[in-house]
């Protein structure tokens, strides 16, 4: 599949004169939210004091990610647990499509800009909650007034540098990948293997855990600053 084909809608739902365009990737996207959907309310059903092996399973991701978050922000901030490991579980799935032949969402920019607009907003709504509107405006003018275009900027290219890094990352693993196949033939016996081990399994969890970790410290020193 070449890169036109990618990007082109299965399907248009026409709304007057707009068209919403339903890609592949958006059809992949709803499909893992389903699945993390119904995993969690499964790991979460049927709770007990004396935990079975599936609630052990459960426990242990909760304290991890509660582990993270509490480490990196505070525990002031273990609200937030449920929605990083929902979007560390979202995240991963979405970058290891690769192993079973679906290209990554998160190679589609739009998929990466979406997820990142959904961090910038949790970030500033935090510093308004913390700040209140008056004082999250004046940090703007921090440390002093002639700073103001610059903090702008600084704040408003933030979910463009967040979503090309994620971008950027996931199409070079799958632009090797699609490399290797087309061009070692019959001798990229094994190679795939090692292509995917690393692009999907190891470089997609690293860029969850950065996706995650920029997401937490901007949440944590915004309101600070």
């Amino acid at each position: 599949m070449n890169k036109v084909e990618e990007i082109e809608p299965i399907f248009s739902i026409p709304i007057g004169s707009f068209h919403i365009n339903i890609t592949l990737s958006l059809i992949v996207q709803w499909i893992i939210m389903i699945i993390v959907g119904v995993l969690l309310l499964w790991l979460a059903s049927n709770l007990k004091k004396v935990p079975g092996k599936k609630q052990t399973v459960a426990e242990m991701f909760y304290k991890t990610i509660k582990g993270v978050v509490t480490s990196n922000m505070g525990n002031s901030y273990e609200s937030y647990v449920p929605i990083f490991g929902t979007l560390a579980v979202f995240l991963l799935l979405m970058n290891f499509t690769g192993l079973i032949g679906i290209t990554p969402p998160t190679k589609d920019y739009s998929v990466c800009l979406g997820l990142a607009l959904c961090s910038f907003l949790m970030i500033h709504a935090n510093a308004i909650k913390k700040m209140g509107f008056g004082h999250y405006l004046l940090g703007y003018g921090k440390p002093f007034i002639p700073m103001l275009p610059i903090n702008i900027m600084e704040r408003a290219v933030f979910p463009a540098t967040l979503s090309l890094r994620l971008f950027g990352n996931v199409l070079a693993g799958t632009v090797i990948l699609d490399l290797i196949y087309k061009n070692m033939g019959h001798f990229a016996v094994g190679v795939p293997i090692i292509g995917h081990l690393y692009f999907d399994l190891f470089d997609g969890g690293i860029q969850m855990v950065v996706f995650l970790m920029l997401t937490m410290i901007n949440i944590k020193l915004l309101p600070e600053h």
